[in-house]
């Protein structure tokens, strides 16, 4: 695809003829035709985008970098789990119907035959009249059929007194209580957080098959751009979007990669997205969307015929490139340049995009509602997001007020801020009081 503007939607605007023909008496001439692109509704490029994301092969990972991840097999015990019945508590392996006689004025008194300890690996019967010291988790010796806690004995080492009956089955941990050999243990897209990884290695899995982690490699481009460290001189500026998406990236589950900047050279962009495609499983690039005469990343891969550039009905972040590149099809999107049009960006479109690769079948954060605590305004016929502050009232409910003007540069306001508030695009004006759609966003949690 070509950048000219010939190339783009459009839609035909009549305009006045000069009032000079009126005035004049003339007959006016037909009206002159002007153009403008005409803009992608946010759910229409979303589902675009959607629809291209594919998924990533499955992979096996150790237990502990699984974490957080899908996973994507089937896990059985091969073995019950407890594997043997063991004791609840620490106290006394016992026989129950040696104890039915036991009280607090008349205690039973037993020999004690042996110690059973946790990590046994055989254990002596035991027979008729008798107990063994036991260990929590130790294994219940053969005659016994219930343990009696310490604190129900006088602690006894060659003999012991005991003042209350027990149960039997009392304090045992029964051998496959929790599974039963062959059972399933997890199900292919269970999340594996702490509870599940403890399953895993219980069961005796160190290594499981995952959805593993998106590689997103993140490219700034801009000659105006220096590194992170360096004194940025006039006009200069720091490049804090590599490191904002990059963060953004990771926030959302992914493994995410800096290339560092690229100055606006056409041969040298495309060179580095072609050096990054095979440890790329995403392409993320920042600036040189819009529609100046330097605006490489556009220029670029618009002739490649695979990403497409359009103008999306949002505030702010409108110029958008979204496409594939390689014969993998990798997924790139060309984002704009301000950091406030970045992020944004990166919330409506990519990061969706990387919960989709991680195989989640929730990809959108939750949004909920809050009561305006200002007017917000908005232009008609654009989804707008500003940056708010989320507070809980007393009651429970939540409110919000806006951070910092409708700058996209304005990057101390977007730290301050811990959520978008999204105003539809049939809205053009919001009255404090009333009900608007809050976006939070866990990067900023407050």
């Amino acid at each position: 695809m070509s950048d000219s503007s010939s190339d783009w939607p459009t839609e035909t605007i009549p305009v006045a003829p000069p009032a000079e023909a009126a005035d004049a008496g003339q007959q006016p001439s037909p009206p002159a035709v002007a153009s403008r692109p005409v803009l992608r509704p946010v759910a229409e490029q979303l589902e675009k985008v959607l629809a291209t994301i594919g998924s990533i092969d499955p992979i096996q990972l150790a237990l502990l970098d699984a974490q957080g991840l899908l996973l994507a097999e089937e896990v059985v015990a091969d073995a019950p789990l407890p594997g043997f019945d063991n004791a609840a508590m620490d106290g006394y392996a016992v026989r129950a119907v040696d104890l039915r006689q036991a009280s607090e004025a008349e205690p039973v008194s037993l020999p004690v035959v042996g110690d059973v300890l946790a990590g046994a690996r055989s254990v002596s019967g035991m027979g008729p009249g008798l107990c063994m010291r036991i260990m929590t988790g130790a294994p219940i010796p053969p005659g016994a059929d219930a343990v009696i806690p310490l604190e129900h004995t006088d602690r006894g080492v060659a003999r012991v007194q005991i003042n209350r009956p027990v149960r039997s089955g009392e304090c045992v941990r029964r051998a496959g209580e929790d599974l039963a050999a062959g059972a399933l243990a997890l199900a292919p897209g269970a999340v594996l957080g702490p509870q599940q990884i403890a399953l895993l290695a219980a069961v005796g899995h160190d290594r499981v098959m995952v959805q593993p982690r998106p590689r997103v490699v993140v490219i700034s481009t801009g000659s105006e751009l220096v590194d992170v460290g360096k004194q940025a001189g006039f006009g200069e500026v720091s490049d804090s979007n590599s490191y904002m998406l990059a963060a953004a990236a990771r926030d959302a589950g992914a493994d995410a990669y800096r290339v560092g900047i690229i100055p606006d050279d056409h041969a040298r962009l495309l060179d580095v997205l072609d050096s990054q495609l095979l440890r790329a499983d995403l392409i993320i690039t920042s600036g040189g969307v819009s529609m100046g005469a330097f605006d490489i990343v556009k220029e670029a891969l618009s002739q490649l015929g695979t990403v497409e550039f359009t103008d999306v009905a949002m505030q702010p972040g409108s110029p958008q490139g979204f496409g594939t590149l390689g014969r993998e099809r990798t997924p790139i999107f060309c984002l704009p340049g301000n950091p406030v049009s970045a992020l944004v960006s990166f919330e409506v479109f990519v990061r969706p995009a990387i919960r989709k690769l991680l195989g989640k079948r929730n990809v959108h954060r939750q949004s909920i509602q809050a009561m305006a605590l200002e007017r917000m305004d908005s232009p008609e016929g654009k989804r707008q997001f500003r940056r708010g502050l989320l507070h809980r009232e007393p009651d429970g409910r939540y409110s919000v007020s806006l951070v910092g003007g409708a700058g996209s540069h304005l990057v101390a306001a977007l730290a301050a801020s811990n959520c978008l508030v999204v105003i539809d695009e049939d809205v053009t004006e919001v009255v404090p009081g009333s009900r608007v759609t809050v976006q939070p966003l866990m990067l900023a949690q407050r």
